[in-house]
């Protein structure tokens, strides 16, 4: 698998472990060295922008993923009514 694979994944499991109601579409490429993700849940849907380079660093820099994993949560919590 390559490291955006691994990094996509690990993306997945991080939204997977904060609400597992939540769906995930990441885009196959990324456009101009940024993912467009969608997050959605019931109705409710929140797109946040996560460049290649932190999908990359995702899976082996700390401060990388709890960054990440801070937008995350907070985008999540925009679903929830």
């Amino acid at each position: 698998m390559s490291e955006i694979e691994d990094g996509k994944q690990k993306f997945i499991e991080m939204v997977k472990a904060a609400d597992p109601q939540v769906t995930v579409v990441i885009p196959t490429v990324a456009s101009n060295s940024l993912f467009l993700i969608s997050l959605t849940k019931g109705k409710a849907r929140k797109f946040i922008t996560v460049s290649e380079d932190d999908i990359v660093d995702l899976v082996l820099d700390d401060l990388i993923h709890d960054e990440v994993e801070d937008r995350i949560r907070e985008a999540i919590s925009e679903l929830t009514p």
